[in-house]
């Protein structure tokens, strides 16, 4: 059993930062491939980024390329995703997961948070 617990959301104005992180209570949290979607109101669950067990490789979706950056501790249990220059489409409920493979499909992933809701204001 994997616990996944985002924070980091909030409001902020287009061309602005955030970083959100995702804390997990996995003692083997360095054996689980680590990601982001995003769901939009009224749309699907969208991949964001995934990152390898060790971090040394993310992957991000090309909506998100050069603005979005995936890292993680793992002596900290933690990943985090830097966001860049956000866009009014970025408004979404961000979510962490967690899973055993390197994939941008939402049903790889076992182990879901709860949710982070960014709204960027144009």
């Amino acid at each position: 059993q994997v616990l996944l617990v985002e924070s980091g959301g909030g409001l902020v104005q287009a061309g602005g930062s955030l970083r959100l992180s995702c804390a997990a209570s996995a003692r083997t949290f360095s054996q689980y491939i680590m990601a982001w979607f995003r769901q939009a109101p009224g749309k699907e669950r969208e991949f964001v980024a995934y990152i390898t067990y060790n971090g040394g490789a993310a992957h991000t979706a090309n909506s998100v390329k050069g603005r979005f950056t995936m890292s993680r501790d793992n002596a900290r249990n933690t990943v985090f995703l830097d966001m860049n220059n956000l866009q009014s489409e970025d408004t979404a409920v961000y979510y962490c997961a967690a899973g055993r493979f390197m994939s941008d499909s939402i049903s790889n992933y076992a182990y879901w948070g709860q949710g982070t809701q960014v709204t960027v204001s144009s």
